[in-house]
């Protein structure tokens, strides 16, 4: 029998500088942001690029590294799983949100 994993493999550049924090009895979580492109051609023949924007979330001594190694540009592949958050606004307007928690990083691209 197939077991189906919940499994995903990004490449992209960070949008901005880990967000750090820092949890009780000395853990961290690190939460990212992670463009990731690709370019087609459209009907007319012109070249087009189109960007996601995915939500990384990284636990524990991960999250140490991200937070001493990776800053806005930098080029990374990650790989994790997708979960899902459901919330309620104090307006009680419903909100859902797509994270990719993350289980192992990969540098790439120049060093700086």
């Amino acid at each position: 029998m197939n077991t189906l994993r919940n499994s995903v493999k990004l490449i992209g550049r960070l949008g901005q500088d880990p967000e750090i924090r820092n949890l009780e009895k000395g853990s961290k979580m690190a939460r990212l942001s992670l463009a990731t492109s690709e370019t087609f051609t459209d009907k007319q023949g012109n070249r087009k690029e189109q960007t996601q924007w995915h939500n990384l979330v990284v636990w524990g001594n991960l999250a140490t590294i991200c937070e001493k190694y990776l800053k806005k540009g930098k080029e990374i592949a990650v790989d994790g799983r997708i979960a899902y958050r459901n919330w309620e606004d104090k307006n009680g307007g419903k909100h859902i949100a797509t994270d990719i928690i993350v289980s192992d990083l990969l540098f790439i691209g120049n060093k700086q």
